[in-house]
This record gives structure tokens, C-alpha cells and sequence, in this order.
């Protein structure tokens, strides 16, 4: 069953602008950031979606947990955080129409700071804004079921467009709040990963960041949502906040030429492990021609990122 929500004029307008602009950087820039801005993107993800939630760690100090240095904060801070980049870092292990997927992630997210890690919660929960109650989450008892249908129509619905259903989903996490803690943060990263799936660029992108910059308005269209019985109001604030972080980048990005290395970056994404010829990489830079093609895989090869069986036209490649 199809979680209620209706395509609204602004939410097709928001996906058709959001769609130009990845379509634009897929094929004329560099479309996946170099190891320096992943690293930077990865950080402000990180200290975003914590940020959101309390956690009042700065980038810097994110970067230095990350060279695994020595920082000062609370223990349940820093735990935070080292939990959040091993989770992000292990994006692509994870199915986003599968339950158990679901469940490991959560474990990660909140290892050693709740007793039931990778648990649904057992208890009811209402959400409190100083003296008034702002949702009343379903019984726990309904938990496993509501969840077992948005997986469900995660896996078979393959009309939705991509970006609704990730803010679908998103929506339908908060409003199940499925865990004693940690909902906000797997809303967010359950999002990201549907988003990276169709495309290895959201990977990159902090999203969060722009969420945090405006997380009042994170949360009324949450409200809102919640009033209404549906998510559109949560969906057109979503595509907003993809497009804002997307048109960032792209600015960023603009009149830069990929290189080899960045087209075996993206290949790496979309082939994983999987065999594949050049005929095959060549469908995913259209622009390129079949000797340039050749040098990237060569360059490749030479540089052990890939593994070569075969000659001549039947020749194959893996990346390592």
C-alpha cells in the first residue's frame, strides 16, 4: 500500500529543476567531488545531522576524530560521532528496501548509546516541545508492521520518482518513529542512501547541512505533515533542500573537466564489482570516445584499481 501523499505542481517543478541540474553535472562536469571534498562533505553531513540532534560538535572537531586523534567532549559525543562515520562510511553495504539493512544501520548509528541498539522500540512515544505534545508515535506493538510495508512499497512501487519516494521515506520513518533514539538520524541517512543508489553523487552532498540551516522549518513541514495525513508538505520542503545543496555544488563545479580518475571514480560506484567491457564504461560517459575510453581502463589497470581478463573485444574489467 502506497504511504499517503499527492504530487503537488511544486513538487514536479522541484524534481524537473533538481533533475537538470544532476543530468548537467553527470555529463559536463565533474561529477563525483575529489578525495579532499568528500572527505570535507563528509564531515559537515556528519556534524549536521548530530547537530540537529544535540550534539554540539564542531567540523574541526570531527575532522580530528577522523585522524583518530584525541578531542574533548563528552563520552556520549564523541561516541555519537564515531558511530556516524562508521555508518556513512559503510553506505554502500547497506538495501534500502530491506528490513534487516535497516535494523544493522540502526545498530551501528547507536552502538553503545541505547541498550537496544538495532531494536524497535517496546514503549509508546509521544514527541513534547516544551508543554505541548507535537506527535504521538503509533503503538509499539504496530511498529514492525508499519515498517514492513514501507519497505514493501519501497521495493515495488517503481512509478514514484526517485527523489519522492527518498522524502516518502524519510517522512514515513519520523512519523513511525520505529526507535527510542536515533529516528531523526536514520530519516536522514535512509534518504541519502535511496538518493545514492540512482545516483553516487549524493553521496557526497551534505544535505544535512542545509536541513540544519533550516531545521525550524524541518520541522514544521514535519508538523504540517502530520496534520494533514500525509507527506507533501514534508516532500516539498525535502526536493527544496536537495535542490539548494545540488545548485551549491554545481556552482562550485561549473566549466570543470573530468578527468580519468574522476571517470574510474564513478565507474567504481556504478559497476562495484560486477564485470564489465568498455563498450559497457563507455555507456556511462557518452561524451567520451572509444580511445579515450581505452587510456582511462589502461590508466586503471596500470594503477591496479582494476583487474583485465580477456583481449582484443572480449576483453572485461573488475574493479579491485
Amino acid at each position: 500500500m502506497r504511504p499517503p501523499f499527492h504530487i503537488s505542481p511544486k513538487i514536479l517543478n522541484l524534481v524537473s529543476s533538481i533533475s537538470v541540474i544532476l543530468g548537467r553535472i553527470e555529463s559536463l562536469t565533474v561529477s563525483i567531488p575529489g578525495p579532499k571534498l568528500r572527505k570535507e562533505n563528509r564531515i559537515k553531513t556528519i556534524k549536521s545531522t548530530l547537530a540537529i540532534e544535540g550534539n554540539s560538535f564542531t567540523e574541526e572537531a570531527i575532522s580530528t576524530i577522523l585522524e583518530n586523534k584525541r578531542v574533548s567532549g563528552t563520552k556520549k559525543e564523541i561516541l555519537e560521532v564515531k558511530n556516524a562515520i562508521v555508518l556513512y562510511e559503510s553506505i554502500d553495504k547497506f538495501k534500502p528496501d530491506a528490513m534487516k539493512s535497516f535494523l544493522l544501520a540502526h545498530s551501528i548509528l547507536m552502538n553503545n548509546l541505547v541498550s537496544n541498539a538495532g531494536k524497535f522500540r517496546n514503549r509508546n512515544v509521544e514527541i513534547i516541545k516544551g508543554k505541548t505534545v507535537k506527535h504521538v508515535a503509533p503503538k509499539p506493538i504496530l511498529v514492525p508492521e508499519l515498517m514492513g510495508k514501507v519497505f514493501e512499497w519501497i521495493k515495488k512501487d517503481r512509478e514514484i520518482h526517485f527523489l519522492i519516494k527518498s522524502c516518502v521515506v524519510h517522512y514515513e520513518i519520523e512519523f513511525i518513529h520505529p526507535f527510542e533514539d536515533g529516528n531523526g538520524r536514520m530519516g536522514r541517512f535512509w534518504q541519502t542512501l535511496i538518493l545514492s543508489l540512482h545516483s553516487p553523487l549524493f553521496k557526497y552532498l551534505p544535505i544535512e547541512s542545509v536541513i540544519e540551516k533550516n531545521q525550524n522549518n524541518y520541522y514544521k513541514a514535519l508538523e504540517e505533515s502530520d496534520k494533514r495525513g500525509d507527506s507533501t508538505p514534508f516532500i516539498e520542503f525535502m526536493l527544496t533542500v536537495i535542490l539548494e545543496t545540488i545548485s551549491v555544488y554545481d556552482s562550485e563545479t561549473k566549466g570543470a573537466v573530468a578527468t580519468s580518475k574522476d571517470r574510474l571514480t564513478k565507474a567504481s560506484d556504478h559497476f562495484k564489482n560486477k564485470s564489465f567491457s568498455r563498450k559497457d564504461y563507455m555507456a556511462i560517459f557518452k561524451s567520451i570516445s572509444s580511445a579515450t575510453a581505452s587510456r582511462d581502463l589502461k590508466e586503471g589497470v596500470s594503477e591496479k584499481r582494476l583487474t583485465k581478463k580477456g583481449e582484443r573485444r572480449l576483453t572485461t574489467y573488475v574493479f579491485i
